[in-house]
């Protein structure tokens, strides 16, 4: 490995990290008083990870347009977690989604949201663990799994325990700075090396393509399958602990939408840099023996950047894929503390203590995620990714809904009941994978019945 690609990656590890525990402990208390970079950087730090970026070139190399949906979805998540979610959030005034629910619909509601939530999230710790060994890879082939998954979780522990909300926010503007830039640049390498986008177009034409896939195509693994899958990421984002707690950390109201906002502006842009990858390596793909989808960025990165820039490139997506299995774990150690310790004792009142135990959870959660990474069942996992963001969206997303809006009109039981059944029934019907369409339809259906049923039975005397 060339000596100028190490020096340019192990300098942007130092960077981020550095910033991200640097910034987190230089002022205490600062959790709740964040402006609107730093909220824009919790919620992309978090959002763009390896599905953003190793995983959209991934899916392009197979599907073409029908990876927009990684980022596509991401960004339009965030746009209506400003106008619509930012001032009913706030004006609750509880530091989880899941309090939210609780206090409308009782403990056993806010305790089964917290556990099925806290799963959905942390299946999407694990893909991007995975996602993190394919980057450390293409640096050390050498280099074990269970050796790789322990370096990408103690880069984890580093980002987000001594950094907190404010440390991970601070550095998620720098790495999403340093993404932005590598992204787009590949983008423009890609377009450059084909000569120009008439030529680039031309060149995907002429894919060899067996399958008939429609390369140019938002919905080239048919609309159920594609809308699903942005619907998936919209509503996983809207009922996801971390990015509303980036709004809620936020100094004013205008600088929690306005933190959203700018993250739904910027989000998309990153993911069809990707896809320009993806498309060029699937064009040349005899040119790079052994190639997969899954190292279609990487491979390109090392490939045809100068060592040094690559090696930040390598960095800043390592980072990319850490702060979000991060931010991440964060979240679930939010939701456990808030939702599920603080219920059942007193113990832990103490901020000191609070803290104390939100870093032990962090640490037990992501140990938890390499023991799982490091079995068979990873690679079974890194394809439910999406799942896991519906996962979270058919739990949360209408009785959060019902407690925003409806307060009171709703009846809890039906509501406990939707929190239960719409879960099972994304579970059992995407292993099935018998119905044409994604099966967090089925899930959102099934929830949005109950909870109507749930607002007539509150009407009767």
């Amino acid at each position: 490995m060339d000596p100028l690609l190490l020096a340019g990656l192990a300098g942007t590890l130092f960077l981020i990290v550095g910033l991200s525990i640097w910034s987190g402990t230089k002022k205490q208390g600062g959790e709740k008083k964040n402006g609107l970079p730093v909220v824009a950087g919790v919620i992309m730090g978090t959002l763009v990870g390896g599905s953003s970026t190793v995983g959209t070139a991934q899916l392009a190399y197979t599907y073409g347009m029908s990876a927009c949906w990684f980022t596509l979805g991401g960004g339009i998540a965030c746009l209506i977690l400003a106008l619509i979610y930012a001032d009913p959030l706030r004006r609750a005034a509880c530091p989880t989604l899941m309090g939210i629910i609780r206090q409308e619909f009782g403990g056993t509601a806010g305790v089964l949201a917290s556990v099925l939530s806290a799963v959905g999230t942390f299946i999407n710790i694990i893909s991007q663990l995975i996602s993190a060994t394919a980057v450390i890879a293409v640096v050390l082939p050498a280099f074990g799994t269970v050796p790789a998954l322990a370096v990408s979780a103690l880069f984890m522990v580093l980002y987000v325990v001594f950094g907190g909300t404010k440390g991970a926010g601070m550095a998620g503007v720098v790495k999403t700075a340093l993404l932005y830039i590598a992204m787009m640049g590949c983008g423009f390498l890609v377009l450059q090396m084909t000569g120009g986008f008439s030529a680039f177009v031309e060149m995907v034409h002429e894919i060899d393509n067996p399958e008939g896939i429609r390369f140019f195509s938002p919905f080239a693994r048919g609309i159920g399958t594609d809308a699903g899958a942005g619907l998936s990421l919209i509503l996983g984002v809207l009922t996801t602990q971390t990015y509303a707690q980036g709004i809620l950390s936020a100094r004013t109201d205008r600088a929690g939408k306005g933190g959203a906002i700018v993250s739904a502006f910027l989000i998309p842009p990153i993911g069809f840099g990707g896809i320009l990858v993806g498309l060029y390596m699937r064009a040349h793909a005899s040119l790079y023996p052994g190639l997969t989808a899954k190292t279609a960025l990487t491979t390109f990165v090392t490939t045809h950047i100068p060592p040094l820039a690559a090696g930040v490139v390598l960095g800043t997506l390592f980072i990319a894929v850490v702060g979000t299995g991060a931010g991440l774990a964060l979240g679930i150690s939010t939701i456990i503390n808030n939702d599920l310790v603080n219920r059942m004792t007193q113990r832990f009142d103490s901020p000191q203590k609070m803290s104390m135990l939100s870093k032990l959870w962090i640490v037990l959660v992501l140990a938890g995620a390499c023991a799982l990474s490091a079995g068979g069942l990873g690679d079974t996992i890194l394809r439910f990714a999406f799942m896991s963001m519906g996962l979270r969206g058919a739990v949360v997303f209408m009785p959060l809904a019902c407690a925003l809006w409806l307060p009171g009109r709703v009846d809890r039981r039906l509501v406990v009941a939707s929190i239960v059944v719409s879960p099972l029934l994304v579970l059992a019907f995407g292993i099935l994978d018998i119905l044409p369409f994604d099966s967090l339809f089925a899930g959102i259906f099934a929830s949005a019945l109950l909870c109507a049923a749930g607002l007539l039975v509150r009407k009767q005397p």
